[in-house]
């Protein structure tokens, strides 16, 4: 089998490999991928720190046709790269290929953006001096992504570094690597000048940690677990360098008295299950108030009796498998965990057989939970969610906000007075009414608050505030 190499100085190298394992399907090999050492990171970093001084003065017009040729090959391969994010990371085929159209329209997005690089030029408060305010890019940047989107959030950090002129260190999650080669891959052959843009697939222990001693790393942008972030926050400290953090939530869904309750369930379980409840932005704590909390509670139970857990390629499936055997652990302990904490098991929590051995488990919905449980307090990061009754508003808005995380925040509710009252209360950097906590556009910022983030937003416009740093140049007329 053909051995998917790193990209290191414009140069595929590597021999040692490790298979990439079908989630659902554990007998099929998705391909072997290298695994790159500490020399191979310092030798990416050195690559990228050469090839800076060319690729940060290049001409936008160059850069904005790198980033529009990428997207248009990742679109006209949605189908083919979508089903390679089933097979390697479990999500359904059709939201497989929805993330893949979401890449090629990052990568739109920012080959425009690096034809509308601007500054501004202001009078001084001194008379026959002119001010200028530039953006300049930022040197050689570490990116470190997680494995639940496998092809979205490598986009989101890498064509933003590209377009405002910064180089690349790129280490991808251990379990996804076939998608970030594909989009490395993809750049190369769009003309990238050899160095700009470095793949170092490998161990987090290894490759992670090479590149935060590195003192030639101008910026890390990280997104995974709050443990492994605040590493990345304290190694960087030394080196005075900016981070970029995206991590952990524990994300509120209120529903009220007064919620549409089809729309109400449809937000929830979209929120709580789908992509295997494997997003940072997924719903875990469904807050109920109490005339609705008894209907809800029913009409949720039968919409997950309705949902298909199954073979991420297979047509009809709703829900794939867990990405492997140690979050499929993590999600049961914490099943366990929620019976003994006294929450009532209403649905789900079961492991099931399908035709191809997977790690596949029932979407798992808790009753009479309270907030200062684990279940309400920890990031599980699969298919479990908790229902919070609660007796009114006020209570739901407290209940919500308590939390150490504040990433996403979501309402159900017909009223337009708790509907503008929550999207100003909710300690959250996004907030959505009548829709799923999950779910972002990607010209618009995205991050979170307290635990969740650390740094400036990513997406949209307000990348440019990670990217690039400022400048203020004075001339005497």
């Amino acid at each position: 089998m053909t051995i998917y190499q790193n990209l290191i100085a414009g140069e595929w190298t590597g021999a040692e490999a490790v298979e990439n394992i079908n989630p659902s399907d554990t007998k099929e090999v998705v391909g072997l991928y290298a695994s790159g050492s500490a020399a191979d990171t310092r030798n990416a970093i050195a690559a990228a720190k050469a090839a800076f001084p060319a690729w940060s003065r290049s001409g936008i017009w160059e850069r904005h046709v790198i980033l529009k040729k990428a997207g248009d090959e990742i679109m006209a391969r949605k189908d083919e790269l979508g089903a390679l994010l089933a097979r390697e990371e479990g999500k359904t085929l059709p939201e497989a290929i929805g993330e893949t159209i979401r890449a090629s329209q990052i990568f739109e997005f920012f080959a425009g953006e690096a034809l509308r690089l601007a500054g501004e030029v202001v009078p001084s408060v001194r008379p026959n001096i002119g001010v200028e305010i530039t953006r300049e890019p930022l040197g050689v940047i570490g990116i470190i992504t997680p494995w639940n989107f496998p092809i979205a959030i490598p986009a989101w950090k890498i064509a933003p570094a590209l377009c405002y002129g910064n180089t690349i260190v790129f280490k991808p999650a251990e379990l996804v690597p076939g998608c970030s080669w594909a989009i490395v891959d993809i750049l190369n052959r769009a003309g990238l000048p050899k160095g700009v843009l470095n793949l170092v697939m490998g161990k987090g222990s290894i490759v992670g940690q090479t590149m935060l001693d590195s003192p030639d790393l101008a910026g890390i942008t990280f997104t995974g677990s709050v443990g492994t972030g605040k590493r990345v926050a304290v190694s960087s400290i030394e080196h005075h360098r900016k981070i970029q953090l995206e991590m952990g939530g524990k994300n509120p869904m209120v529903v009220l008295d007064d919620a549409d309750l089809s729309v109400a369930v449809e937000a929830a379980a979209n929120s709580a299950f789908f992509s295997t409840g494997q997003r940072c932005t997924a719903s875990s704590r469904l807050i109920v108030t109490e005339g609705i909390h008894d209907r809800f509670v029913a009409a949720m139970t039968e919409k997950l009796k309705t949902l298909n857990v199954d073979h991420a390629l297979k047509t009809g499936t709703h829900i794939g498998p867990v990405v492997d055997e140690r979050q499929l652990k993590t999600d049961t302990d914490y099943i366990e965990i929620g019976k003994k904490e006294g929450a009532k098991l209403a649905f789900g929590g079961e492991l099931i057989s399908r035709d191809t051995p997977g790690f596949y488990l029932q979407p798992t919905l808790f009753t009479e939970a309270t907030n200062q449980m684990r279940i309400s307090r920890e990031e599980i990061f699969g298919p479990v969610a908790s229902v919070i009754r609660v007796k009114d508003y006020e209570e739901a808005l407290a209940v919500a906000n308590d939390t150490p995380f504040g990433l996403s925040s979501g309402i159900a509710t017909t009223s337009l007075k708790h509907a503008t009252h929550f999207k100003r209360n909710a300690e959250a950097g996004m907030v959505m009414v009548n829709l799923p906590t999950a779910g972002v556009d990607f010209h618009v910022p995205f991050g979170g608050r307290k635990g969740s983030s650390y740094g400036s937003r990513e997406q949209g416009k307000y990348a440019a505030e990670f990217f690039t740093t400022v400048k203020t140049a004075y001339t005497l007329a």
